[in-house]
């Protein structure tokens, strides 16, 4: 199931990964999971909100650059290699993971991927009976 995730582009100068927490914190709006790549010039913070559409308006009233992109997440035992056999199977099938990123809660681990085909991807883990996460509770996470 797709979820709404946020990529915010960020200046790699002190404050910026503050300015956009103490923007989301003062809208009422709980960051779920959070990942951020850079490079010498900038940064990519990608995250999953409570409420991806008003965070996306918060953000840009604040002058930040965002988009919403679609993500999928899903869930998978917090056991050694349990990830590989779902990584291996989409591999198998021609999905593209473009990035991901995951926290593990007790016995349990919550993955957000960005495939390059979400469709194919979608039934390629509903195939592998793959817990699959509703938007809103990967939102509420």
């Amino acid at each position: 199931m797709k979820a709404k995730q946020l990529s915010v582009f960020l200046e790699n100068k002190s404050g910026r990964l503050t300015e956009v927490t103490e923007a989301l914190g003062a809208a009422g709006i709980n960051l779920s999971a959070m990942s951020i790549a850079d490079n010498s010039d900038f940064g990519i913070l990608r995250c999953i909100v409570s409420d991806p559409d008003k965070a996306y308006q918060v953000l840009k009233e604040k002058h930040f650059a965002v988009k919403i992109t679609d993500v999928i997440g899903f869930v998978c035992p917090n056991i050694s290699g349990s990830l590989s056999v779902v990584l291996k199977h989409l591999s198998d099938n021609g999905v593209f993971i473009e990035y991901m990123y995951s926290f593990a809660n007790g016995n349990v681990a919550h993955v957000v991927i960005r495939p390059t085909d979400l469709d194919l991807c979608e039934r390629m883990l509903a195939e592998k009976k793959v817990e699959l996460m509703a938007a809103n509770d990967l939102y509420q996470l």
